[in-house]
């Protein structure tokens, strides 16, 4: 049995008038929309969801061994915000042991600047003496980059706030999600006919399940990437071997760009010790290896068999949700798209868009 369209629409579909196609496309339009205005929100309560379902099942078996569902769920809270605290107080005591020994490397980077300039401004000659450049007021530029730099500022101060917001209401919204999961259950099936709540439910718990394993997979698969690229920087005799691999373990995880991402910091790294190229090329084509391996074996075998989705649905959610919601639409685009094809499996005359997103 499968969840009839009916039920969302509130009519039959074999009285549904033409008109009903321009109703659903306006209506996506609306969806859409709301979605970017309200980017922030949305994305706020999708993260409390995965970390909702990824601790769930501990506190379950709390329960089961007569612990308070809700006890339970506030231990759970407080041990991930402990674990994460500590996990970036680590992080953040190695960079500011990096960030003394910033001048080591930061005269290097400089050098290689200004060559680099050096480079572009006998280029630039040559060309102008092609082309004549038009000269603009001298105080007309120092203004334009006056009102960029504080733009720029302003919107990135705007950035971080939204970060610290969204970061104070994630652990609330996980607790009480996973203290009234059951009440939060039965309050959504009876928003369905008596006759298919069942079917919702096996919706809800496949959809429960994707989310779970796709966090969980992607976890496993951060975690040995960081632990070979910190094996590889300390073999390389590289200084901050733990910081660079955490760091280009979590880069290599990004889809497409991860192996140009992963390999800056090892390649920062290195300034300050190699002058041959033969380590620069080491790194990059490990990196270019990890990247293949943990997207091409790991990937598929610890989260593809969870969201089963196929690689062009993952790709093109991808694009979508990153053009949508930037940096945080390619963490979020894969679960959201596995569970929009969960549901499609579950409403009658929505399957083929879930066999075609499943391939």
């Amino acid at each position: 049995m499968s969840i009839s369209p009916s039920i969302l629409t509130g009519r039959e579909p074999s009285g549904a008038p033409r008109g009903n196609a321009s109703q659903r496309i306006i209506a996506t339009g609306i969806v859409l929309v709301f979605l970017y205005y309200a980017a922030s929100v949305v994305m706020t309560i999708l993260m409390a969801v995965l970390l909702a379902y990824f601790l769930d099942p501990v506190v379950e078996w709390m329960e089961n061994r007569g612990l308070p569902r809700g006890l339970g769920a506030l231990i759970m809270v407080l041990l991930l915000c402990a674990v994460l605290v500590g996990a970036i107080s680590a992080l953040w005591f190695r960079a500011e042991a990096f960030a003394e020994d910033w001048p080591k490397y930061g005269a290097k980077l400089k050098a290689a600047r200004q060559a680099v300039d050096k480079r572009l401004q006998a280029i630039e000659t040559h060309v102008s003496e092609i082309t004549p450049e038009e000269k603009q007021p001298r105080g007309t530029l120092r203004v334009e980059q006056s009102e960029s730099t504080r733009s720029f500022l302003l919107e990135k101060l705007g950035s971080l706030t939204n970060i610290v917001v969204a970061a104070t209401f994630v652990p609330f919204l996980v607790f009480f999600m996973l203290a009234a999961k059951r009440g939060v259950w039965h309050a959504t099936l009876q928003l369905f006919p008596p006759s298919q709540r069942t079917q919702v439910k096996l919706a809800l718990e496949k959809v429960g399940g994707v989310l779970r394993g796709y966090v969980m997979g992607n976890m496993v698969v951060m975690l040995i990437l960081a632990a070979a690229c910190t094996l590889l920087f300390w073999a390389l005799d590289l200084d901050y071997p733990l910081l660079a691999g955490f760091t280009s373990g979590v880069l290599n995880l990004v889809p497409y760009f991860g192996t140009i991402l992963s390999a800056i910091p090892p390649l920062v790294l290195g300034i300050a010790k190699w002058d041959k190229p033969g380590n620069y090329l080491i790194v990059v084509g490990m990196m270019l290896a990890f990247h293949f391996i943990g997207l091409n074996v790991l990937f598929p075998a610890l989260v593809g068999r969870k969201v089963q989705l196929s690689a062009l649905a993952v790709t093109l959610a991808l694009l979508f949700w990153g053009w949508l919601w930037g940096a945080m639409g390619f963490l979020l685009g894969i679960p959201v798209t596995a569970s929009i094809k969960v549901i499609c499996d579950h409403i009658e005359g929505w399957e083929p868009v879930g066999r075609w997103l499943g391939g």
